[in-house]
């Protein structure tokens, strides 16, 4: 994800955004400026959503939630993860208000994320089956 920001910004010029690096001390009792550029907090939150969630996609390999479906799926979890304590924290604004752009940006950086993920979890974690649960009843 970090990889194909870095490649859209050498095309669109758009600057870092460090709204995660905001959310994350927020959440931590600290009150950031809107100006606040807080570079380590901007990774940690960055690299620490992707590694929780990432845990997660792996967990959904494991029970047998796999495929396409599954990384689509994981996506919004991740897009919605992000929105909500970006917003909860008052660190965000919701993407309705954002350029167009960005939200394309911000989706497309959010798909490649999870699709590789899933991708990587897939070929890694044998998923785990048993002859209970075929049916949803």
């Amino acid at each position: 994800m970090t990889l194909f920001e870095k490649v859209e910004q050498g095309f669109t010029h758009r600057p870092n955004s460090y709204v995660p690096g905001r959310t994350l001390l927020t959440l931590l009792g600290r009150r950031p400026a809107s100006h606040d550029q807080p570079l380590v907090a901007n990774h940690a939150m960055h690299w620490g959503t992707g590694a929780v969630l990432g845990a997660l996609r792996g967990l959904w390999a494991a029970s047998g939630l796999r495929g396409p479906g599954a990384s689509l799926a994981h996506t919004v979890v991740r897009l919605s993860t992000d929105q909500t304590l970006e917003n909860a924290t008052g660190m965000g604004a919701p993407p309705s208000t954002w350029p167009r752009s960005e939200r394309i940006v911000d989706v497309a950086a959010k798909a490649v994320y999870c699709f590789v993920t899933g991708a990587v979890a897939e070929r890694l974690i044998a998923p785990v089956t048993t002859a209970k649960g075929r049916t949803s009843h």
